[in-house]
């Protein structure tokens, strides 16, 4: 199987893996004890939790703290909901995790439109009042790559908050700048699954969503996994020593893939653009035939979160496709552990497969 599917999730780096071990021991073993127990394996398990901490908080701005949650999901719903702001605006092209979640705390809230390179305009008009603004850095089904920083500016100047869904530029680009709340996944960089994290500026108050035994600063209630932030720390530790070498190894893939694939358009910006996400269309493509055909080649149709909804993809109808020319797309996810041998095999495959239709 090769696979080109990275947005939707990336390979557990064996680093993490390694790192995880230990906290799932069994009990000949102090690895499986609580992190909030008084007592040393105890203490011992909670240490492991700080350490984890610290690692992911180098990854975000300084002057904030780290709140780990089950996952972006979670973080991103503690923001939006904890925050208690009533007057919300969002891009056009957010995941469903904080789109969904800004209609239900807002259903007047302000859409702001992408253009055709699937982009926010960072000077667009912002609603009167507003009280929290919502734009991701990387898009997670064409990969574009938002003007965060000068948006967190405005939201600033108009007294909001800005909120910044960072799972598809973490550990790959550089934190955004001038957020109050970023959100993170680890099964994004190489971490395991269902551990996540919010990063709250200092100063920014969050009421929680989690009620109980007050862990994560009252703000996350429940028991923590050493293990799940021990894995989540060492991704983090790496993505952040790796970023340069990995944004290499990812460009050089995709060039090899855009060259290999003639015929197919690039849906949204070239140049603004995490080079790890390449979306096409090809007119006419039946992405269902293409799929079954190419069985051993994984790759999206789209969103992983949106795919059998059979509803066209909002980011591609918002940067302007028909719904034919969304459902003629698909997307390849390129990672760390993607070898050029596959890309080359796969694109080659994909374009005699499309040809052949």
């Amino acid at each position: 199987m090769i696979y080109l599917d990275n947005q939707a999730t990336t390979p557990l780096a064996p680093e993490a893996r390694e790192a995880m071990l230990p906290w799932l021991a069994g009990p000949d073993s102090s690895g499986f004890a609580n992190p909030h127990s008084p007592h040393r394996p105890g203490r011992l398990a909670a240490a492991a939790v700080e350490i984890a901490r610290a690692k992911v908080a180098a990854l975000l701005p300084p002057g904030g703290r780290v709140v780990f949650t089950s996952g972006a999901t979670e973080a991103l719903n503690l923001a939006i909901l904890g925050s208690g702001r009533k007057r919300l605006a969002v891009s056009a092209i957010e995941h469903a995790a904080v789109l969904e979640t800004v209609q239900f705390a807002d259903p007047g809230c302000a859409i702001l439109p992408v253009d055709r390179d699937g982009l926010v305009d960072a000077e667009a008009e912002l609603p009167d009042g507003l009280g929290l603004l919502a734009v991701m850095q990387v898009n997670n089904e064409i990969g574009t790559v938002q003007p965060v920083e000068r948006l967190a500016e405005r939201a600033w100047a108009s007294g909001a908050l800005f909120l910044c869904d960072a799972v598809q530029g973490a550990g790959k680009l550089a934190a955004p700048e001038g957020a109050d709340l970023i959100a993170v996944s680890a099964h994004k960089l190489y971490g395991p699954k269902g551990i996540g994290a919010l990063w709250v500026r200092d100063g920014v108050e969050l009421a929680p969503l989690v009620h109980g035994g007050g862990q994560e600063g009252s703000l996350r209630s429940g028991t923590l996994s050493p293990a799940l932030c021990a894995g989540f720390g060492v991704a983090a530790e790496l993505a952040l020593r790796r970023m340069a070498e990995d944004a290499a190894h990812i460009e050089a893939l995709w060039q090899a893939a855009l060259a290999l694939l003639p015929g197919f358009v690039l849906n949204g910006s070239a140049d603004q653009r995490w080079r790890g996400n390449l979306n096409l269309r090809r007119d006419g493509l039946d992405i269902a035939r293409l799929m079954s055909d190419l069985r051993d080649i994984a790759f999206s149709a789209g969103s992983a979160c949106a795919s059998g909804s059979g509803k066209p993809s909002h980011v591609l109808r918002a940067i302007g496709l028909s719904d034919k020319e969304a459902r003629s797309s698909i997307r390849l996810g390129f990672g760390r552990y993607t070898r050029m041998t596959e890309v080359v095999e796969a694109c080659t495959r994909i374009a005699a497969a499309a040809d052949a239709q």
